[in-house]
């Protein structure tokens, strides 16, 4: 278990729900992404962890902001990082929000269209644009293939119509899709990136930014069948050297390497103090039986992937003894809010009883975030943050 003493410490000491966030294992996991990276400029994607106590640390430690709207600039910069640490990596926003953020002194815009290109010269003149491309999204748990991101060759005409527009065409972004399992999709990204750089060095346009994006994944949680997590991270990283070095020496320009990890620096060192609510059999339509086991907390306060994943649970206190296998779920009474099925039963044990202590592992990323105001009733789940730099 990835889980530092620290932090099991903190959940066996809580007597509440709560999240607890171990800062020094943040910390830990960033520094681990510089030695296998250097020279990579790291801009934390705040929306999966969008804890000031969080993204302070980080900051401290000289990684910068992937923003997707003014409100997250504005906590980004109150963290004390420059504007030009922080980037608007967002390719859907209003008029509006562009002259927020330019307001707000950000010069580094994400684009996928010429339409948003003509927007930002507008709203922000004189800013930088990197044009995010298109990927397919295979191997990754959430491939992100449709929503954002245009082909190659809308690429070219979007940093074209940007240059014409005054913008300074800066670069490139991609996304391999989030909690990527595949060092090939990192590759299928570079070769993109290549094909599209040489393009644009034909047309006299010389980048001087490369973003590879998110998906580096998390190690702590279970598959959808309840098997361990085994992304070929090594080989990853490999990958990512070659192809930064590959494209270094194919463009016309010097290149700067950013990338935008979310998950992958906070949620192993982010777990959940729960409790049982109830452990219940009943019969269901097809005649067998099934326990399900209810617990405080669920897709709406703090588990909301638990459609693609399933946490490791702990039950301190019933380390022994008799265990049975059960549906996992959360508190509300929305039939989403349980594990899926695919992943079929979990382990518990027999004696669970109402108000008992569970800790749920590995769940540092998108727990805060995408928490709902009190659906069902259901409080969001305070936060608790242990060790960091002082």
């Amino acid at each position: 278990m990835p889980d530092s003493t620290a932090i099991r410490a903190a959940l066996a000491d809580a007597d509440d729900d709560r999240i607890v966030f171990d800062l020094t294992g943040i910390e830990a996991q960033h520094r681990e992404l510089l030695r296998e990276l250097p020279g990579v400029s790291v801009r934390f994607a705040m929306k999966a962890c969008p804890v000031d106590e969080v993204l302070a640390c980080l900051a401290a430690q000289g990684a910068g902001f992937d923003a997707a709207s003014p409100q997250e600039i504005e906590q980004a910069l109150k963290t004390g990082v420059p504007p030009e640490r922080v980037h608007y990596g967002n390719t859907i926003k209003s008029d509006e929000n562009i002259a927020d953020a330019y307001r707000l002194g950000i010069r580094d815009f994400a684009t996928d269209s010429v339409e948003d290109v003509a927007a930002i010269a507008a709203h922000a003149p004189g800013s930088r644009v990197f044009c995010r491309l298109a990927t397919s999204g295979e191997g990754a748990l959430w491939g992100l293939s449709r929503k954002f991101g245009c082909s190659a060759r809308d690429a070219v005409l979007v940093l074209e119509a940007a240059r014409a527009a005054g913008l300074t065409p800066s670069g490139l972004s991609v996304h391999v899709g989030s909690q990527q399992m595949t060092s090939e999709a990192w590759r299928s990204a570079l070769d993109l990136l290549g094909d599209v750089l040489a393009a644009l060095n034909r047309r006299g346009i010389a980048l001087d930014r490369i973003n590879l994006g998110g998906g580096l994944p998390a190690l702590g949680c279970l598959d959808r069948r309840g098997r361990p997590l085994d992304p070929p991270l090594d080989k990853m990283f490999a990958v990512l050297r070659e192809g930064m070095e590959r494209l270094s020496g194919e463009s016309a320009s010097p290149l700067e390497f950013l990338m935008e990890p979310g998950r992958h620096l906070v949620a192993d060192h982010g777990a959940i103090r729960a409790h049982v609510s109830r452990l219940s059999s009943r019969r269901q339509l097809d005649g067998e039986r099934e326990n399900w086991l209810y617990l405080s907390c669920g897709k709406f306060n703090g588990l909301y992937e638990m459609d693609e994943l399933q946490y490791r649970l702990e039950f301190p206190g019933h380390e022994d003894g008799e265990r049975v296998d059960a549906m996992v779920a959360g508190p509300t009474c929305d039939s989403d809010d349980a594990f899926a099925r695919e992943g079929g039963p979990v382990r518990v044990p027999a004696a669970a009883a109402s108000g008992d202590p569970v800790w749920i592992h590995s769940c540092g990323a998108y727990a805060v975030g995408y928490t709902t105001q009190g659906f069902n009733g259901f409080d969001p789940l305070p936060y608790t943050c242990i060790g960091g730099s002082k």
